[in-house]
């Protein structure tokens, strides 16, 4: 039996014991948000089963101002707690989270719900949900309670991955909260060797995974986010406990892995890459 194989497998039993990451499990209301991009995706029809894992996305509130001159959605501040156009959490959402669902049922043998949970930080539901992903947070703004609330989802055994920022003034963004949450912690470059490069591919010779944009102007960076950057935070026992996708786009990757005019080779990665950390975080 190969080893990737076996990976697989002990990612099963890992995902039954990340079930018990709530003290208490409680039942959930699903809901769907109006998004940045759709208001009308299908739902698929098992979307109630009861699953091992869910796809759990981070909402939160927008840094007004970022990028203003360009994008005229970042001088407005908007209800992000409703969703909608204008809330950054909300990019890429549902279809990439269902997307990425699909490929982990097909690629594992994780027992993956069809649909995504959007997670407040002020409502208490992250401890429930062990992998935590969160897009735009270059665009990103937590509050105090948040910011607590966050850190005690890392110490309890949570797993965070973001994605989909560019440029030094995002960058700034999200280490301007991040910090406030690890102020005790660096954000350090990953090494190849690092175990969540090989926890079911091997994924050395990483390449920048542009966003939909590349098909339009043929470029795989963002402002002046030239190079990717794959970086995260560890935990005092050499765990990593956050995963930072800096100057790249996997949830375009995901969103985009059935559109033709998308390079099939970025949703290739870009799918590899969120399947090892998925099995990278319910298995160490």
């Amino acid at each position: 039996m190969g080893w990737r194989r076996v990976a697989c497998l002990a990612a099963g039993g890992a995902v039954f014991l990340g079930a018990c990451f709530a003290l208490q499990q409680h039942e959930h209301t699903w809901r769907e948000y109006p998004a940045f991009e759709y208001n009308n995706f299908p739902i698929p029809a098992d979307y109630q089963e009861k699953t091992e894992w869910v796809f759990a996305r981070l909402m939160y509130p927008n840094m007004a101002g970022v990028h203003a001159r360009s994008r005229g959605w970042g001088s407005r501040i908007m209800d992000w707690t409703v969703g909608g156009r204008g809330v950054y959490w909300t990019m890429d959402y549902p279809r990439s989270d269902r997307h990425f669902s699909a490929a982990v049922r097909r690629l594992t043998r994780i027992h993956a719900r069809s649909v995504e949970q959007p997670i407040n930080l002020d409502e208490g539901d992250q401890y429930d949900w062990p992998w935590l992903y969160a897009v735009e947070v270059g665009h990103w703004d937590l509050t105090a309670a948040q910011v607590k609330a966050f850190r005690e989802f890392i110490d309890r055994g949570g797993f965070f991955m973001c994605d989909d920022f560019h440029g030094t003034e995002e960058w700034e963004v999200f280490t301007a909260s991040m910090k406030r949450v690890f102020p005790d912690r660096k954000i350090v470059d990953l090494p190849d060797e690092d175990a969540i490069f090989h926890s079911v591919y091997d994924l050395d010779g990483r390449y920048q995974v542009p966003g939909e944009q590349y098909v339009r102007s043929g470029r795989t960076y963002e402002y002046d986010g030239y190079d990717p950057h794959w970086r995260g935070i560890y935990d005092d026992r050499g765990r990593l406990v956050v995963a930072i996708c800096n100057d790249m786009d996997l949830g375009d990757s995901w969103e985009h892995a059935d559109n033709p005019e998308y390079p099939q080779k970025f949703s290739a990665l870009g799918i590899r890459i969120g399947i090892n950390y998925v099995v990278y975080a319910m298995t160490h």
